[in-house]
């Protein structure tokens, strides 16, 4: 069902659009606004698809309501009516954020096909917005810890700039999390977050990956390919697990944070980027440059800001939420009725040496929602199949 506002102070034309709009679809909802300041009135009050709006109205004309309506409810699509007169009105109104105009009197094939595709697209637009909530939702940080939230103040801070980021600490502790809140919090949010792992990739390949190659550059190249920092251009790269990136790779990301640039692999020709970068390691990076096996340099340019995520077993309080947010996740995702846990059964698990950080605790987690007790996770269940 879609709610329609229809505004026009001519009876006669509401009536007809009225008419128009129920026989296409009786589902439909049908408000009607003889004047601008009715229509805002609803407007405030109520949810709707789609705005039909006359231009030439008493009190308040249609774009002071189009003008209103886009500062309160952006996502409303709003269809200026038009008289011949009006026209260029009517023009001026798509800049101002109007989804289409329909001159008067209407032609029935054009007014019904604006209005499907006006509401498809509001439709469409929601859909995006819910799933980047449920996207930014899965990444959120669970936790009420003085540790966790020193963190989240720190986020506030360095997201807002394009400073560079290292983010320290152990593995399965929440690394990628803090990068992406930093991504999603920043300017860069609505480009691009390319993620790399740098201990995943070959080191004989790992240049090509991150800058690209041109074709024939080397055995198997047999097409142009585009690198992840050329991919994240105007948004932002994570290179994950920075620490074990071959020397050779890191003196050619040195150049691109000291030129922003890259020169693909093969090719001549530099190629001007403007990415953020953040890095994570579970690697003391200092003891690695002793060791020879980082460059100092590389350090320091990463190293603007340096944000430690603590293991889990440095916060142990925030363990009975992140159970509770995981087995809500979990039984949702599986299907099934949420699954509780019994006091003694969360004690146990917030003593246990979680060697695994958070991640392992989300996976005791599913196993013990799989496999114990069907109305509650006992102790019992957590001595059986946590360890």
């Amino acid at each position: 069902m879609s709610k329609i506002l229809i505004v026009e102070d001519e009876a006669s034309i509401r009536r007809v659009l009225v008419k128009i709009l129920s026989e296409e679809d009786k589902s439909h909802e049908i408000y009607e606004a003889e004047d601008g300041l009715i229509a805002l009135n609803k407007i405030k009050k109520e949810n709707f698809d789609l705005v039909l709006c006359d231009i030439k109205m008493p009190k308040m004309d249609g774009i002071e309501v189009l003008e209103f309506t886009k500062k309160i409810k952006p996502e409303i699509p709003i269809v200026m009516i038009s008289g011949h007169g009006d026209l260029d009105t009517a023009v001026d109104s798509m800049r101002k954020g109007a989804y289409d105009y329909i001159s008067k009197p209407p032609d029935l094939n054009r007014l019904l096909n604006t209005v499907r595709n006006a509401i498809d697209k509001k439709n469409l637009t929601l859909e995006n917005t819910l799933l980047k909530r449920k996207i930014i939702s899965s990444f959120e940080m669970i936790g009420e810890s003085k540790e966790l939230n020193k963190i989240r103040d720190l986020i506030k801070k360095v997201a807002i700039t394009d400073a560079k980021i290292l983010i320290t600490g152990p593995n399965g502790a929440g690394k990628e999390l803090v990068a992406r809140s930093i991504h999603s919090t920043s300017n860069r949010a609505h480009n691009s977050l390319i993620e790399v792992n740098c201990a995943a990739i070959p080191s004989e390949l790992i240049e090509s990956e991150l800058f690209g190659h041109v074709k024939g550059s080397f055995t198997g190249a047999i097409k142009d390919k585009t690198g992840k920092f050329e991919a994240a251009n105007n948004g932002t790269i994570f290179l994950d697990e920075v620490g074990d990136m071959s020397l050779s790779a890191q003196a050619k990301v040195l150049r691109v944070l000291q030129d922003n640039c890259i020169q693909k692999v093969g090719g001549g020709k530099d190629i001007k980027i403007d990415v953020r970068v953040i890095a994570a390691t579970n690697k003391d990076l200092k003891k690695e440059i002793d060791k020879g096996k980082f460059r100092e340099d590389l350090f320091h340019r990463l190293a603007v800001i340096i944000i430690n995520v603590p293991s889990l077993k440095e916060r142990r309080n925030d363990i009975p939420l992140l159970i509770n947010y995981f087995s809500t996740n979990i039984s949702k995702a599986q299907g099934t009725k949420e699954k509780k846990f019994s006091k003694s059964a969360v004690k146990l698990l917030k003593s246990m040496n979680w060697t695994g950080n958070v991640r392992e605790l989300r996976n005791v987690v599913e196993r013990l929602i799989i496999l114990g007790d069907e109305k509650e996770i006992s102790e019992k269940n957590v001595k059986q199949f946590a360890k």
